[in-house]
């Protein structure tokens, strides 16, 4: 018999996974079906954290759409912190034992994790620096502003040449800035203009307004055995005012809206019957973009690339059975993919991610 996705949800609950799931199904071209388990009601404002990327992409492939923007095009233009960098020799070298770069950082690189800058998933110097000038990535909300942030890390050397090698997060802070300095102004609200309110994305963004606040759950990690809060429900660093510039932060969204952008992505980037992104565009961000050789086996978690690659802020699976499907998780225990049939799914918690999460993730897909 085939479980369905509430039964699947609602025994993660039972399990102790989480205190609340929410799981979005859609079959190709049909109907959205939206269910929830446990105390996570459909309409909750979570922290999808790096389920961002792949709407970072879709906003900066916009504008290379509108000619605004071009993805061999080198990012100093707008962000000058960037230019003549420096790199390191080898990733675990000492900080000044540097070369120049060979070539400038473009957005080509921001879009598919490749511009040098990321985490360092070995002991360095680099790593240490990097967790000293608080620029390192992690669960916890950001602790600068995106000025200082960006200050921070372009004071420290890349540890490879732009292109030559895939390392996480970095990159798509660093293109969220662009994005802003490019659009000349907020970048919640270009999102607001040129995303969120065509696709009818009404609760997403960088803050969850005062108003809305009861509706964001508290946030969990496992712990021996059990779940420890680590983040309050209605407070906290999501709530508005922001307490700076966060445009290289990450989103809060709801079920539906996440579903809206993810229809779009699985209707080959039409909306409300019109092209929202164009296909050659749309091809290439569902397309490994990283070549073997990028591909360290040390670049992020054991296994990350067996039968993986990377497109424009999602990864993709390019062998098996599921070749074709693409998509992203978030730390906090979200996710989606997207199938070449034009179906989509998307599991939504707050709690860390871990093997309890990973499970509740294998089992939904």
């Amino acid at each position: 018999m085939t479980r369905t996705l509430l039964q699947t949800l609602e025994d993660h609950v039972e399990r102790g996974t989480a205190p609340g799931i929410i799981g979005v199904t859609s079959a190709p071209g049909g109907r959205t079906e939206i269910v929830a388990a446990g105390d996570l009601p459909t309409d909750a404002l979570v922290r999808i954290q790096s389920m961002t990327k792949p709407i970072l992409a879709v906003a900066a492939l916009r504008l290379v759409q509108e000619g605004r923007l071009g993805l061999d095009e080198p990012v100093e233009t707008w962000l000058p912190e960037l230019a003549d960098r420096q790199v390191l020799r080898t990733p675990d070298a000492a900080l000044d034992d540097t070369e120049p770069a060979k070539a400038p950082i473009m957005l080509r690189h921001l879009l598919t994790n490749t511009s040098g800058y990321g985490v360092m998933t070995t002991p360095s110097p680099l790593q240490e620096a990097m967790i000293a000038t608080h620029t390192e990535a992690g669960q916890e909300p950001v602790s600068l502003g995106a000025q200082e942030w960006l200050d921070a890390l372009a004071a420290l050397p890349l540890a490879f040449q732009p292109g030559a090698a895939w390392r996480y997060h970095h990159s798509f802070g660093i293109l969220g800035i662009l994005l802003s300095r490019l659009v000349g102004g907020s970048l919640q609200e270009h999102l607001e203009r040129d995303l969120f309110g065509p696709l009818g994305m009404v609760d997403t963004g960088y803050t969850v307004p005062v108003e809305k606040a009861h509706r964001l759950p508290a946030a969990y990690r496992h712990v021996d055995g059990g779940l420890v809060e680590i983040e309050p429900a209605a407070a906290g660093f999501s709530v508005a005012p922001a307490p700076f510039d966060l445009s290289h932060s990450e989103l809060v969204s709801t079920a539906a809206d996440y579903a809206a952008f993810a229809r779009m992505l699985a209707s080959d980037g039409r909306h409300g019957g019109q092209v929202f992104l164009e296909q050659e565009l749309l091809a290439a961000l569902r397309t490994d973009q990283v070549p073997a050789s990028a591909k360290a086996a040390d670049s992020f978690y054991p296994g990350f690339w067996d039968g993986t690659g990377w497109g424009y802020g999602v990864a993709v699976q390019t062998e098996g059975e599921d070749a074709g499907r693409y998509g992203w998780s978030g730390g906090l225990g979200t996710d989606f993919s997207v199938d070449p049939d034009g179906s989509f799914r998307i599991v939504l918690s707050q709690v860390e991610m871990g093997a309890e999460v990973m499970g509740l993730f294998g089992d939904t897909r």
